[in-house]
């Protein structure tokens, strides 16, 4: 199909881009990869009257630890996850990612910021920011905000992000001694949104003792959703597979997945057992590596 009509424009700055969202209001909508928002265009699901094109915006672009923080523009596309150093040697738990979203013309122009923003509970990114404890940055005309990630996503397709405001970084916390990280989904087929989907962090001690654990869950749920109360059962507690079979337990019980042509609400919750506990062992692995 074809987009309903709507005017463009490519901003060079900021300052530029703020004053167009501010004088479009609720009828513009911010272009960055496009992949999420030109087929709902295309469809009619949304249809915006102004588009603002942030990509000619320098400073949006960026990976880089600074200040206790690894810092991610929201303009970065995947590919230049896949193809960072220290996102290789550090944060797998981003590559493990990027490679299941979509395919190679999506990767090369979807962006980290675009794919959190969109606020869409089947993206990848949410549950993986969840489960690293991000913060997200918001800009607009009267200065930057952050938000942690736990209070960014308000409702179905609903973010923190205001119509005159910009995703502009997300920032998360450098880990500290045994960490690992990891990310999986299941899907039907290579590029589809998931089945279900599983984000772990966890950091332990020499004793093999949890002293930080995150668990995000990809599209079992109306909203990204962190999964509170398997973390507890593993935090502070020497990680064992029984515990980690509980803390699976929990989270397929305490997500709330919809039945649809990949599967019914039971098999869906079952799948988040199985993912919870392989991801935490495939954590586990990476923390001990």
């Amino acid at each position: 199909m074809i987009p309903a009509p709507f005017d463009y424009a490519a901003p060079a700055t900021l300052a530029e881009a703020f004053s167009l969202l501010e004088q479009h209001g609720d009828e513009a909508k911010i272009l960055a990869g496009g992949h999420s928002l030109i087929p709902m265009m295309k469809l009619r699901f949304a249809s915006p009257e102004f588009l603002v094109d942030i990509n000619n915006i320098p400073g949006l672009s960026h990976i880089k630890e600074e200040n206790g923080y690894l810092k991610i523009g929201a303009l970065t596309r995947e590919t230049e996850l896949d193809e960072s150093e220290v996102i290789r040697s550090k944060y797998p738990i981003f590559t493990d990612a990027s490679k299941l979203i979509a395919d190679p013309q999506v990767r090369n122009m979807g962006t980290v910021g675009g794919n959190i923003a969109h606020g869409d509970a089947a993206n990848d990114h949410p549950a993986v920011m969840l489960a690293l404890r991000a913060e997200v940055d918001i800009s607009s005309s009267e200065g930057t905000r952050s938000v942690p990630i736990d209070e960014f996503f308000y409702g179905f397709y609903m973010t923190a992000v205001q119509p005159h405001e910009i995703l502009t970084e997300i920032r998360i916390p450098i880990p500290n001694g045994k960490t690992g990280n990891a990310y999986h989904k299941l899907e039907r087929k290579v590029g589809d949104y998931a089945t279900a989907g599983v984000a772990v962090q966890i950091t332990i001690d020499d004793a093999g003792v949890c002293t930080y654990i995150g668990i995000g869950l990809t599209n079992v749920n109306p909203v990204p959703l962190r999964a509170v109360r398997s973390e507890e059962v593993l935090l502070g507690q020497k990680v064992t597979d029984e515990l980690i079979k509980e803390a699976a337990k929990y989270a397929s019980e305490d997500c709330n997945p919809s039945e649809d042509l990949r599967g019914d609400e039971a098999y869906k919750r079952s799948m988040v057992n199985v993912l919870v506990k392989r991801i935490i062992h495939k954590a586990l692995e990476r923390a001990h590596a």
